[in-house]
């Protein structure tokens, strides 16, 4: 299955080869907090893998940092439910987790926030529609 939001997916603009569309800014929301630990997984239930991509270039970025958070079942954040890695040699990500939980006026989501040295830090979000076993989300970030 796919996510709802596909912004931030590597492909041909314009007609041109090899070409990225960055990733869509979306909002952080109050309950971000720096310092998540260093973790494969946060759950299970579902897996989330893709690359980080640079803008312009198209090219993989090993060593961005990845950070993640969701609400639980019942849509409270909670600590055990963050997670934060660093991508491999060729920009790849991986991690399971439990499904995000809903709460009033929000779809399953995951909050994204991905640092890079040389690229504009990026705060985003993934939508889920729900029932999801597997989803690859490519991040698009670019250079400064």
């Amino acid at each position: 299955m796919c996510a709802l939001i596909q912004v931030g997916l590597p492909g041909p603009v314009r007609g041109e080869v090899r070409k990225c569309v960055p990733t869509g800014e979306d909002a952080e929301g109050p309950f971000y907090k720096p310092g998540a630990p260093e973790v494969l997984s946060t759950g299970s239930g579902i897996t989330v893998s893709g690359d980080v991509i640079s803008y312009p270039g198209c090219r993989p970025l090993p060593g961005a940092r990845i950070e993640w958070w969701h609400a639980d079942r019942s849509g409270r954040y909670v600590d055990s439910l963050r997670g934060m890695q660093k991508t491999g040699t060729k920009g790849s990500y991986a991690f399971t987790t439990s499904p995000p939980g809903v709460y009033p006026g929000r779809p399953p989501h995951i909050h994204f926030k991905v640092s890079v040295p040389g690229h504009k830090p990026l705060t985003t979000q993934l939508y889920l529609r729900g029932g999801e076993k597997a989803i690859r989300f490519e991040m698009v970030v670019e250079a400064e």
